[in-house]
């Protein structure tokens, strides 16, 4: 299948994947990995990924469960069955106290990410994922003139591994506050790297869905996401931006869109578009000292009223001056 304007071509992988007495047809190809079969297989049966056990002949159980081995790297074949064991969650705060912590995040060098964010096989499985992708989870219309905010969940917005009675307790520190300032000149999107049921729960208790004083535009999980290669940090997933101007072109580009998320790497596709936010952990210590949503606040009504948002080091964000800002727009 060769990608639109370009000369690869990528061969296809037709698997039939047997769970809980049903039989089900998985279309991929032979560039993406375990990691994006299982997503594929959740997209069909709604058990996630990280609880899948995937059973294949020829004793490659070994194998299939490295999420980084691509699928051109295993003998599959059409004519065979693979089993899934795997159960969908039906307590979520459990599943996600019970998933292990990503702490290994990490930083490219500057031609690496460049080499990922235009790497024509990247390209291509963006590609594939908007078509995959297709209707977006939208809760309120795009409104026209607006720049676009894209949030992370968890560590962004929620300690999502500490524990509390109320899930109010593990909140940021003027979450709402700062939705509402910046819902004056941003649409707000939620994308988290959980399941839609997690991102809808969770944004339901936090009082997010439902607040009179702004309103959220779209929600999207993990099956929006697509895994990309780096010759020092091997495989990941990431969330490419790409994906939502694909969807939404005459509303939003890279030149309006920042996107605030703990872990870099969640940017790779689009670094000059992401802001490494201090991770929101050990909620009933820190609660009282966080200020990391009155500050970006701040940032981001600074930066609001520019023509593109992607020329600007976002890495520096806390020494941004927003005077010369304003001069500017004066001058």
């Amino acid at each position: 299948m060769a990608g639109e304007g370009s000369a690869i071509t990528v061969e296809e992988i037709t698997l039939t994947v047997k769970w809980s007495g049903k039989e089900y047809t998985v279309r991929l190809c032979a560039d993406d990995s375990v990691s994006e079969l299982k997503r594929r297989i959740s997209q069909l049966t709604n058990v996630l990924p990280k609880r899948q056990k995937l059973l294949y002949p020829k004793l490659l159980a070994s194998k299939l469960a490295d999420d980084s081995v691509l699928l051109s790297q295993l003998p599959l074949k059409s004519s065979l069955k693979m089993t899934m064991i795997g159960t969908v969650e039906d307590e979520i705060i459990v599943d996600q106290v019970e998933s292990p912590e990503i702490v290994d995040d990490f930083e490219l060098g500057q031609d690496e990410a460049v080499d990922i964010k235009d790497n024509e096989v990247n390209k291509q499985k963006l590609r594939r994922r908007v078509d995959q992708y297709k209707v977006i989870d939208l809760r309120n219309p795009c409104r026209e003139g607006k720049k676009l905010l894209v949030l992370d969940i968890d560590y962004t917005l929620f300690d999502h591994r500490s524990t509390a009675e109320n899930p109010l307790q593990l909140m940021r520190p003027y979450l709402h506050e700062f939705l509402t300032a910046a819902y004056a000149e941003y649409d707000i999107m939620i994308w988290s790297a959980t399941s839609m049921k997690w991102v809808e729960l969770k944004m339901g208790q936090l009082g997010v869905l439902n607040n009179p004083n702004y309103k959220i535009t779209a929600l999207l999980d993990h099956l929006a996401m697509i895994t990309v290669q780096s010759d020092s940090r091997g495989i990941f997933d990431c969330k490419p931006l790409g994906l939502i101007w694909a969807h939404f072109p005459e509303f939003y580009s890279s030149k309006n869109t920042i996107m605030f998320d703990d872990l870099r790497r969640n940017f790779v596709m689009n670094p000059q578009n992401g802001l490494t936010i201090k991770p929101f952990k050990r909620a009933h210590s820190s609660r009282e000292s966080d200020q990391e949503l009155v500050r970006l606040t701040e940032y981001l009504l600074a930066i609001a009223e520019l023509d593109d948002l992607s020329t600007l080091d976002h890495s520096k964000w806390q020494y941004f001056n927003e005077d010369g800002v304003k001069r500017r727009r004066h001058a």
